[in-house]
């Protein structure tokens, strides 16, 4: 089984997903994405506000159609990383909660 990370521009953000199955559409200017892999939630790891975030997000998704100027990156990889949702701009990792700032003395 083939593993492809998935990165695209979606409203601002850079999303990072990974999947089983990456072809062109068969809407014209589309790029077809399905078979999402995400971890399971019972997988005894600490829970990834990120993933979390992104598998509600497309939980009833069997397909995605994204427009192909939309797509940043393809890369067949051997694993799964960590997802990833990013500024499309600065490139910087967007948390799915606000941290609190530190405490000054």
């Amino acid at each position: 089984n083939k593993l492809y990370k998935v990165t695209f521009l979606s409203q601002g953000k850079s999303i990072e997903l990974y999947a089983r199955h990456v072809t062109s559409s068969a809407l014209w200017g589309f790029t077809e994405i399905g078979e999402l892999v995400f971890d399971p939630p019972d997988a005894g790891r600490v829970i990834d506000p990120t993933e979390e975030r992104l598998r509600d997000e497309f939980k009833d998704t069997t397909m995605l159609h994204v427009p192909i100027q939309a797509i940043v990156r393809i890369e067949e990889v051997a694993r799964r990383g960590a997802l990833a949702i990013r500024d499309a701009v600065s490139g910087d990792k967007i948390m799915p909660f606000p941290l609190a700032p530190p405490k000054t003395r």
